[in-house]
């Protein structure tokens, strides 16, 4: 499998740190049903890619194999915020190269530094990615992924903008919605919760 390095260093405050360790113990309470989990917010910029990106750390860290898939087609800042890139330092594929084209999954899980904690990036954003998603290759490639690890973190672009975050929905066990305190309106996260319900996708 690809090797990618990336930085994982940065030590986050304690109370941060407890917040996502209380969340992912409440994750690992759900029962072995639950392993498809979209991360997913209303609008830009409410934290899902960290809390996401967190959530997957620690429970590699716990010993648990992850995978984290970069969902956001759109708008994904995974790859440069990170400094995500190949060891050998050769071009790396992502999740829109593997919807879009023909080539085993493998080319683009890579293992990162930590043990238990593989990622599937998006390399390339794309303006619009629904055919992508509307073919059955995404909901395959999470079917998959759930056969060879314990959980599959979708960080999922936000509900608000557009419908991607439905579609991605539709195909996991659940989603954890994110929300910025004092931020997001309550009229917009009912909004986002009956987007998840239309999609069959519960909160989890």
């Amino acid at each position: 499998m690809n090797k990618i390095k990336m930085d994982l260093t940065k030590e986050l405050p304690y109370a941060v740190e407890e917040s996502i360790n209380r969340l992912r113990i409440n994750v690992s309470f759900l029962g072995n049903e639950i392993k498809k989990i979209m991360v997913v917010s209303t609008m830009p910029n409410e934290g899902k890619s960290f809390v996401t990106l967190q959530m997957w750390k620690q429970m590699a860290s716990a010993g648990i194999k992850s995978v984290f898939v970069d969902g956001d087609m759109r708008n994904s800042v995974i790859v440069n915020k990170y400094g995500i890139e190949k060891e050998d330092g050769s071009e790396m594929e992502g999740l829109t190269h593997y919807l879009a084209e023909e080539f085993p999954l493998e080319n683009v899980v890579y293992n990162t530094p930590l043990e238990n904690g593989d990622i599937i990036p998006n390399v390339e954003n794309i303006i619009n990615p629904s055919m992508l998603l509307e073919s059955d290759k995404f909901g395959n490639m999470l079917n998959q992924l759930a056969e060879d690890y314990r959980y599959v973190f979708v960080d999922a672009p936000p509900l608000g903008l557009v419908s991607d975050a439905e579609k991605i929905g539709s195909m996991c066990d659940g989603a954890i919605l994110v929300i910025r305190s004092g931020e997001t309106s309550k009229s917009e996260v009912k909004s986002s919760i009956y987007q998840l319900e239309r999609s069959g996708c519960k909160i989890l």
